[in-house]
């Protein structure tokens, strides 16, 4: 392979793993590594989540020289790489050395473990005061502020921090956090600052709304220097940060120093990209249709992993109660975009698998047949058709109702005080009480995504169509529940492990090749993202009813336990 054919390399920081892919010009991934990162939690807080910026770093340059390794391309060969990250809490000094996040005697100093993971759910008094403000950023978060955002996380540290060491501070949503360790250059995105940091569309940083939160010091006399966006140094998707990759940066990495690095994404608008842009085949056939960037409108990326986002961008700006967003030029200049999301959907998976009494047994099957657990499951589940005479798996759990927010509601109701519970259960542990819960999870996932869906199209979109990326989108029995439940086609990527990174992958390209305007980055996306796999609804007539009285059941049950709690609350009063 010689040097003059173009690569780009894109970096994905995930929840538990960091990921690197040599992607060829036409978007062929010709190599990638996958090696896992540290998370830390409190045995006595389960809220707390912590990771290293150092740990990842070390595994992103470990998996960049392994894909070069791997493919024999030259460093010189690549000629843009981007990232996207976990939309958490990076910390550090003004001199890129990591400060200490943990609660204790250590907090504020220089230490390894300098990130407040996303899923971190310590700040919610302080999302709390945040929302009590009805500040004009709050419409910009579908009217509730997320304790899993940055400046709840932000106000908790000034709070549990020396004042002087809270003065030393740079604070970073992790992509940013990457780019600036990348090429020195503290220019953030508006994906990042926009979506996770409370700045207002249009209008910027609002002085009064850190004022009145008590975090003032920010401001800085306009200058914002503690987040980095000093004299509005904020760009969109993909532009040139700084002179590239510095020379520290690219001996690290094992490649050229002043390489293009593109400003960065959060992994699920990273997902978006390298996902929404794509044809499609159905029953054998690729659409010979090229995508219109306006057909992007009614195109919903849902990366779905350990969480779900679901992202779809707009002409203009909808805001959407209990959705965050309309946020402006997240990724295209100019375009507008709104966030769903589901805080706990593969992790609910596990949960509800791993914690049943049955999961010993099914971990031995699995182990015996040489199967994965989840086909396992479905074996199970098929034997059950077989033996109560039904047609669908959703007719072995028809009395079984199930809502899922153990971790608290994202989107759309925004309530972290929401829980999940189960309604229909049987004196039953067997392996079959298992497989017909792991399906009723399936289900009630789905359902949640058909709220979501709703709120989104009520409010102004014009959403047809489902785009998935992540580990779910390889439970094939999950795509079809999906695609009944919304009554729209589920298109799935030809990796569901790559889109994210592709998408990162895009960065770098759109970076080296100066790209500015949208209709530029989406001609990109459509040449470098492979044709997906249509899905289409085909619920027989009396699972579609189910499915349907499922729903407004499940619609019913978040007013149910949102009175249960008021009465609780004003009985304790």
């Amino acid at each position: 392979m010689g040097s003059d054919t173009p690569y780009f390399i894109g970096i994905d920081v995930g929840t538990g793993s960091a990921r690197a892919s040599l992607v060829a010009q036409n978007g062929e991934i010709k190599a990638s590594s996958t090696k896992d990162t540290i998370t830390w939690r409190d045995q006595h807080d389960h809220r707390i989540f912590e990771q290293s910026t150092n740990n990842i770093w070390e595994q992103i340059c470990t998996a960049v020289k392994e894909v070069l390794k791997e493919s024999n391309v030259p460093a010189t060969a690549v000629k843009g790489l981007g990232f996207d990250a976990t939309c958490s809490l990076a910390v550090s000094d003004f001199d890129a050395n990591p400060i200490t996040v943990t609660k204790g005697n250590d907090i504020g100093k220089n230490g390894n473990r300098n990130i407040i993971l996303w899923a971190d759910h310590r700040a919610e008094k302080e999302a709390e005061l945040i929302n009590s403000t009805g500040s004009i950023v709050l419409n910009y978060v579908g009217g509730t502020m997320s304790l899993e955002m940055e400046v709840p996380k932000i106000l908790w540290l000034k709070k549990h921090m020396d004042p002087a060491l809270f003065a030393r501070c740079q604070f970073f949503d992790l992509p940013d956090f990457f780019t600036y360790k990348a090429t020195g250059d503290n220019t953030r995105s508006y994906c990042s600052t926009t979506c996770k940091c409370s700045f207002v569309p249009d209008k910027g940083w609002q002085p009064d709304f850190f004022e009145r939160i008590g975090l003032g010091e920010l401001i800085d006399d306009d200058n914002w220097r503690q987040m980095g966006t000093a004299k509005g140094r904020v760009q969109t998707a993909g532009s040139p940060v700084g002179k590239g990759l510095s020379r520290q940066a690219a001996e690290e990495l094992g490649l050229v120093e002043g390489t293009a690095v593109g400003s960065g994404l959060i992994d699920a608008y990273a997902g978006w990209m390298g996902t929404v842009a794509a044809r499609y085949t159905e029953n054998g056939q690729l659409s010979n249709v090229l995508p219109s960037l306006d057909e992007s409108r009614h195109r919903l990326a849902a990366v779905a992993g350990t969480s779900t986002c679901h992202i779809v961008q707009g002409r203009e700006g909808v805001f959407v109660k209990g959705v965050w967003g309309p946020y402006k030029d997240a990724a295209f200049p100019g375009w507008w975009m709104n966030e769903g999301g589901q805080s706990s959907t593969g992790q609910l998976i596990d949960f509800i698998i791993t914690t049943h009494t049955a999961y010993p047994e099914l971990k031995e099957r699995a182990k015996q047949e040489g199967k994965a657990i989840h086909i396992v499951l479905l074996d199970v589940l098929e034997k059950l058709r077989h033996e109560n005479h039904v047609d669908t798996y959703t007719e072995l759990t028809k009395h079984i109702h199930f809502y899922p927010d153990f971790h608290g509601n994202r989107s759309p109701i925004a309530d972290p005080r929401m829980r999940g519970s189960i309604v229909g259960l049987e004196l039953e542990s067997s392996i079959a009480d298992l497989a017909r819960k792991y399906y009723l999870t399936l289900e009630a996932i789905a359902l949640q995504t058909r709220h979501i869906v709703e709120a989104l199209n009520t409010a102004g979109h014009d959403i047809t169509s489902l785009y998935m990326s992540g580990g779910q989108a390889k439970n094939v029995v999950m795509m079809q529940l999906f695609a009944d439940t919304c009554n729209i086609p589920v298109v799935l990527p030809k990796s569901h492990s790559e889109a994210v990174v592709l998408g990162a992958a895009m960065l770098g390209r759109i970076a080296a090749e100066g790209v500015k305007a949208g209709e530029d980055m989406w001609k990109i996306m459509v040449e470098m993202t492979p044709a997906g796999t249509l899905v289409a609804p085909n619920a027989p007539s009396k699972v579609k009813k189910l499915l349907d009285a499922k729903y407004k059941i499940f619609r019913e049950t978040i007013d149910i336990q949102k009175r249960w709690r008021q009465e609780i609350e004003e009985a304790s009063e």
